[in-house]
């Protein structure tokens, strides 16, 4: 009995074992899992358990200490410094240039001008731009040439070296005065007005002849710089495989590799593009600069140059925010609802178009304000001036129009003697308002939010 205990035994272990082996061979299979078909969204306007607590910045510690390693903390063994001449002519046609004494001068290693620039063009969207002027000059801050030397004082006194004969053409500064056929065209044979947009809502006519009173009124906002603390600057420098590294401030490296691909004639595999911490953007450090003279000064030297703007060429020759004249037409009725709006934007564009389709489209779309008006007739232009380009810059159209459409409002508002605030209230947008293109809004908060600020204000109190 014992003997045929222990056989039986042994059978039983060894099903077992065979059993827990093939459980092991057999592939893993999770159970199906039903996932609800109604998509779940937190409840609107709720905080989240961030808001409003305390939050750490992983750069905050470095930057505090001083020890942050910004570009200008970059060096490497060899490294050349770069410089470019500028133009200092809004409009001329370059008839010779001479840089056979600053290529003289000791220090210097490379000279670089327009015609030694694979693809001279560049830009967001229209390629207008050049990145040296080669044939023609087109504002101001136009580079002309460019150098590099052992050290910035060395390039610089070469700049004073380089010859360039102009003749000059005739330019234009008034972006109204361009839009005329017998203004001086930028980029000859071409109009200066190269984009355009228009918004139509209902019948703007037919508003105004059944508005009470009717108010006009023009305003102008001007160039503004960024004035980052830390300016442009760039780092170039080739490998032996002829790949090029480039270290830049650029704020958008991805758009910046494709540019300077172009401009190189290079596949975009032999562009490498390392952001470093930029010291303040706003939007001034969206496109390429000086990146692919930089590139071709280090190709030619066969050693790393670095290249930093001063704030001189910050301010004449990066981009900067659009002006724009602004003429509002408004239609109103005796309690200040109103019921027609007509816009016009006129904005400067600078030598170059830039991120200026981006910044009209904006503009025009929200010039009307966050009201509900039912009769709108909103049309955009954008100029070629022989100025500094302008660009992005912190809401891309949006603080020029708001501006404009709400200092308009504050005029209404003395004129028909209604309580600005209450001039908004009864016009402001609503949960389901429709956009002057058609969208159709949500969360929308802006009575809550004028309600809630004048009530933290005080603003109905008696004020002395």
């Amino acid at each position: 009995m014992a003997r045929k205990t222990k056989v039986a035994e042994k059978k039983v272990s060894l099903d077992a074992w065979r059993e827990t082996d093939e459980t092991l061979r057999l592939p893993a299979i999770t159970p199906p899992v039903t996932y609800p078909i109604e998509t779940l969204v937190p409840e609107v306007r709720q905080q989240t358990p961030a808001v409003g607590q305390r939050a750490t910045r992983p750069d905050g510690r470095l930057h505090g200490l001083g020890q942050t390693r910004y570009i200008d903390d970059l060096a490497f063994p060899g490294m050349l410094y770069a410089k470019i001449k500028r133009a200092g002519i809004a409009a001329a046609r370059i008839k010779s240039i001479d840089t056979r004494e600053a290529e003289a001068l000791p220090g210097v290693m490379a000279v670089l001008t327009g015609r030694e620039i694979p693809v001279n063009s560049f830009g967001p969207s229209l390629k207008d731009q050049p990145v040296l002027a080669d044939d023609l000059v087109f504002h101001a801050g136009d580079g002309v040439a460019a150098v590099a030397a052992v050290t910035e004082q060395i390039a610089l006194d070469a700049l004073d070296k380089i010859k360039v004969e102009y003749e000059p053409l005739p330019a234009v500064f008034d972006p109204v005065e361009a839009m005329k056929d017998d203004a001086p065209k930028v980029h000859a044979p071409n109009s200066n007005i190269y984009a355009t947009k228009l918004i139509k809502k209902g019948d703007i006519e037919k508003g105004f002849a059944a508005s009470d009173h009717i108010f006009e009124g023009t305003f102008r906002t001007q160039m503004v710089e960024h004035v980052p603390l830390e300016p442009h600057a760039s780092i170039a420098m080739w490998d032996p495989n002829g790949r090029v590294s480039i270290y830049s401030t650029l704020g958008r490296i991805t758009l910046g590799r494709a540019d300077i691909a172009r401009t190189l004639k290079l596949p975009i595999n032999r562009i490498r593009v390392v952001a470093t911490i930029v010291g303040g953007n706003f939007g001034g450090k969206n496109e390429i600069t000086q990146e692919p003279v930089l590139a071709l000064l280090s190709k030619k030297t066969g050693l790393p140059v670095k290249g930093t703007f001063t704030r001189t060429e910050e301010f004449i020759a990066t981009t900067t925010r659009h002006p724009i004249i602004m003429e509002y037409k408004t239609g109103v009725m005796k309690d200040g609802r109103i019921i027609a709006r007509k816009v016009r934007l006129v904005l400067d564009g600078g030598a170059y178009c830039s991120w200026s389709e981006t910044t009209l489209g904006k503009a025009c779309i929200l010039a009307a304000g966050p009201y509900n008006i039912d009769n709108l007739h909103a049309e955009a232009f954008v100029v070629y001036t022989n100025k500094t380009m302008t660009g992005a810059m912190r809401g891309f159209g949006a603080p020029q129009v708001c501006f404009a459409y709400e200092s308009h409002m504050d005029d209404i508002a003395a004129a028909l003697n209604i309580d600005p605030l209450d001039i908004r209230l009864l016009n402001a947008f609503e949960e389901g308002s429709p956009s002057p293109t058609g969208q159709v809004l949500h969360s929308v908060v802006v009575k809550d939010t004028l309600r809630t600020a004048a009530e933290r204000f005080g603003w109905k109190e008696p004020r002395s």
